[in-house]
């Protein structure tokens, strides 16, 4: 019987909570969580999107994103609008508090990555990542 350690599924598992509890730590103060704050980056990134395209692109259930964008809209992060091409539809845009609020946490967001991948080289954290990317992209 081969252990934990030697299972890199159980090894990005653990890779993964680390990073989530640290995150989440760094996040506390604001009120925002890890999941919310992955919905702020996505938007970051485009011009709006529909709660439909954030479930897809962030593999979040579609129920979880209706709470995450009522939340996010609490805090004045983020707001619903009518889609320009069909009114019946809303899409979510980050609001400029959003942007403000990504702008002042990036730096410590950095520091955040920084301490979780202390072990590696510079080298080290480019080829992690995309070798993660190669296999986080896969359908």
């Amino acid at each position: 019987m081969r252990g934990l350690h030697a299972d890199t599924g159980y090894l990005l598992y653990r890779l993964g909570l680390r990073s989530g509890q640290a995150f989440n730590t760094f996040l506390q103060e604001s009120g925002v969580r890890l999941r919310h704050y992955a919905v702020l980056r996505y938007l970051a990134t485009s011009e709006g999107a529909l709660q439909r395209e954030l479930s897809n692109r962030l593999g979040y259930d579609p129920s979880a994103i209706v709470g995450l964008v009522d939340d996010l809209e609490k805090q004045d992060l983020a707001e619903r609008r009518p889609a320009p091409d069909d009114r019946r539809s809303r899409i979510v845009v980050l609001t400029e508090r959003g942007r403000t609020f990504l702008r002042d946490t990036d730096e410590a967001g950095l520091r955040v990555t920084n301490d979780l991948l202390a072990p590696l080289d510079p080298a080290e954290r480019e080829t992690l990542h995309a070798l993660l990317l190669r296999v986080a992209d896969r359908p």
